[in-house]
């Protein structure tokens, strides 16, 4: 990744843009995840390992320890896929994961975002991660005979 800005975490603004779109049913969130060489646990000093790992052991963490609370909120991993060059897109951008997650509801996915057992294990994504992108989807249902 060239670019400067990183993305790690939703910002005020864009969580109330969320909330206020009103969104019914459920919703697909496509995450496309840049990791680090290795870790940074600088801002979550209690859950670094004891030697030095890379990010994509810290997101192996985070995906174990939160897996349990996006099941019993009703979501599920649907998909969790090795990235690489875009065939459409810039050529200097590059995700090194994917991952498709569905929740049962805008209501659903915020409670499990603010569950404090899911939060005290976050700081293993935060460490994982150099940048991320994620984009809230709702089914348009088109009406097309299968």
């Amino acid at each position: 990744m060239t670019a400067s800005i990183r993305y790690l975490a939703p910002t005020q603004q864009a969580g109330r843009e969320f909330v206020m779109r009103g969104l019914a049913g459920g919703i697909v969130m496509p995450n496309l995840l840049c990791l680090r060489e290795v870790a940074d646990y600088t801002a979550n000093p209690e859950l670094a390992p004891v030697a030095p790992i890379s990010g994509a052991e810290a997101f192996d963490r985070y995906i174990r320890h939160t897996l349990p609370f996006l099941r019993d909120s009703g979501g599920e991993l649907q998909l969790l896929g090795r990235g690489g060059p875009w065939l459409i897109g810039p050529e200097w951008e590059r995700w090194d994961l994917v991952m498709l997650v569905r929740q049962r509801s805008v209501e659903a996915f915020l409670a499990f975002a603010q569950h404090e057992a899911y939060l005290a294990g976050i700081g293993h994504r935060t460490a994982a991660i150099e940048d991320s992108r994620l984009l809230p989807l709702t089914d348009l249902s088109l009406g097309i005979a299968a």
